[in-house]
């Protein structure tokens, strides 16, 4: 069985006010990016092979969370602004892209185990010195951070060259094309929308809510004698109601916060996950949520602070975060002292192409890049660097106090993940997966985010969805696979139509069969259709390429 990408809808509108219909009046850029094309023969820090990895990257000077989203289903990956492809076919260790069904995740005894040994440390303080069994989500990033490919040709562009000029002038130029008669669109094939800013839908038009037709059920007082009266609240158990309140209470004590709010809106939905029907299995929840007593030893908490742009919370914690970053690479990956800075770690895990959005429709924190801070007993141990994006809560990096090691926090962490992405997804109904990075299944101490049930590989060649179950036995057979056993079937979002492909040229939008004509100089088509074909139509009319 194959699970298709869905088929969204174009842009999204403004920085703030959610999506929308969109003017050229404060309409939010396009994403803009610069294609940086191939590196082959680079070291793999997953086979130890020292010219082995071969990908394609681009630097996002800006993104939006649907541009990101749509890239990562394509295979397509984040580091810092750097935003690379493994080629797949070619590269010596192939990475496909993993997601956990976080809606359907049941948690296997191994993962119930740590979270048993964080609640008892938590509650007693009892320590348990069992080796890690597996590693953090993605704690590895050879791919760029050994690599000094990426930052060797960081980008020199101006940020006014980045800035395109009014949108009547790229009307004006993108008319051009289509007044010359020499492109001829078929029949059927959507037609571009000319604002520079951003294309949109009108799926992104607000709709007015439902009633609710159940909200004023009126019933009538029963006859003495005949039942219970059902304008009163059910009796409660004295028990129940003391459980409530300290699940109220755990809420706002570990759930954690979100720019220094209380994630209010959420903790009936919270509430309800607690509580495991009989003779089911506990979900993450129960273990979460579960009361402590009023002695417990320790305090954890997790909050979830906005990265890019940087938010207050961020700014006052980014010292003590990133001494936990620098002992971490040190003593974990065995990194020099000098190599971990302050400019490499707000390179890799700070900086961000990623637009902050809101949608009236979508989480209360809103959409974009974030840190979640595991604190306990008022110290950071523990960072998740995470993309929130329509779909999917995708997890780029973890990073921890090595002194804490014992707690499993990698898997600990991943877990509270899948239980926020969980949690989010109340608000915002499309966001329903958890995204792990790339599961790698020629390295072998990599296959641990298999574990994460139900899961799906996205296939290299046709980008459909694939239950981990049906692609095992094909990765045990050749490194390289592609998933979709139909034959027939082909990427429904390749490339199509190279003329339509969006360029910014001289701060100025163009399709690119304008820019084409414009340009002088050596022809640059083989890079413009290699970067058109890795990121596919629908992104590369969306989103902005650079060219000098």
């Amino acid at each position: 069985m194959f699970h298709r990408r869905s088929a969204r809808g174009g842009g999204w509108a403004g920085h703030s006010g959610g999506r929308g219909r969109c003017g050229a009046a404060g309409a939010m850029p396009a994403a803009v990016v610069e294609y940086k094309g191939w590196k082959e023969g680079y070291g793999c820090g997953y086979c130890g092979a020292t010219r082995g990895k071969v990908s394609a990257g681009m630097w996002a000077h800006s993104m939006t969370v649907q541009d990101y989203q749509d890239l990562i289903d394509r295979g397509w990956r984040r580091s810092g602004k750097y935003v690379y492809k493994p080629i797949m076919n070619q590269t010596c260790c192939p990475q496909y892209t993993i997601r956990c069904q976080a809606l359907h995740f049941q948690a296997s005894k191994s993962h119930k185990k740590v979270l048993k040994k964080m609640l008892k440390f938590i509650s007693r303080g009892d320590v348990s010195k069992v080796a890690n069994e597996e590693e953090p989500m993605d704690s590895h990033i050879e791919d760029v951070a050994t690599c000094d490919f990426p930052y060797k040709s960081e980008s020199q562009v101006s940020q006014s060259e980045l800035t395109p000029l009014a949108v009547d002038h790229t009307e004006r130029v993108e008319n051009e094309d289509k007044d010359s008669g020499e492109t001829k669109e078929e029949g059927n094939v959507q037609k571009v929308e000319s604002d520079s800013g951003q294309i949109c839908t009108d799926k992104d038009t607000p709709v007015p809510a439902e009633p609710c037709h159940s909200a004023k059920a009126v019933h009538a007082p029963p006859k003495p004698g005949k039942g219970a009266d059902l304008s009163k609240p059910l009796c409660r158990k004295a028990k129940d109601i003391r459980k409530e309140r300290k699940l109220q209470k755990l809420l706002q004590n570990q759930m954690g916060t979100v720019e220094g709010s209380q994630l209010q809106g959420d903790q009936a939905f919270l509430l309800q996950n607690s509580k495991s029907k009989p003779n089911q299995p506990k979900n993450i929840e129960d273990f979460i949520l579960v009361p402590l007593p009023d002695d417990a030893q320790h305090k954890l908490e997790v909050r979830v602070v906005r990265s890019s742009p940087p938010s207050s919370q961020f700014k006052a914690t980014f010292q003590e975060s990133y001494q936990v970053y620098k002992r971490y690479q040190m003593l974990i990956h065995k990194d020099p002292p000098d190599k971990p800075t302050i400019n490499q770690f707000t390179r890799f895990l700070c900086d961000s192409p990623l637009e902050a959005e809101h949608a009236p429709d979508g989480p209360e924190c809103g959409y974009g890049s974030f840190h979640q801070q595991y604190w306990l007993d008022g110290k950071i141990i523990a960072v998740g660097v995470i993309d929130i994006l329509p779909y999917c809560v995708s997890s780029v990096y973890l990073y921890y106090d090595p002194d804490f090691s014992f707690l499993s926090l990698g898997v600990y962490s991943a877990l509270r993940e899948i239980a926020f992405t969980r949690q989010l997804h109340e608000k915002a109904p499309d966001l329903c997966f958890y995204y792990m990075g790339f599961y790698i299944h020629s390295c072998p101490k990599m296959r641990y985010k298999g574990q994460y049930r139900p899961s799906d590989l996205l296939c290299p060649e046709t980008y459909v969805w694939t239950p981990i179950e049906q692609c095992l036995p094909l990765l045990e057979h050749s490194k390289y696979s592609r998933f979709n056993q139909d034959g027939k079937a082909v990427d429904e979002g390749r490339l199509k139509e190279l003329g339509r492909v969006r360029v910014l040229h001289k701060r100025t939008v163009m399709p690119y069969s304008v820019y084409k004509k414009r340009r002088k100089g050596p022809s640059d088509e083989a890079s413009v259709q290699q970067y058109a074909s890795l990121v596919g139509q629908t992104c590369s009319e969306r989103m902005l390429l650079f060219r000098s």
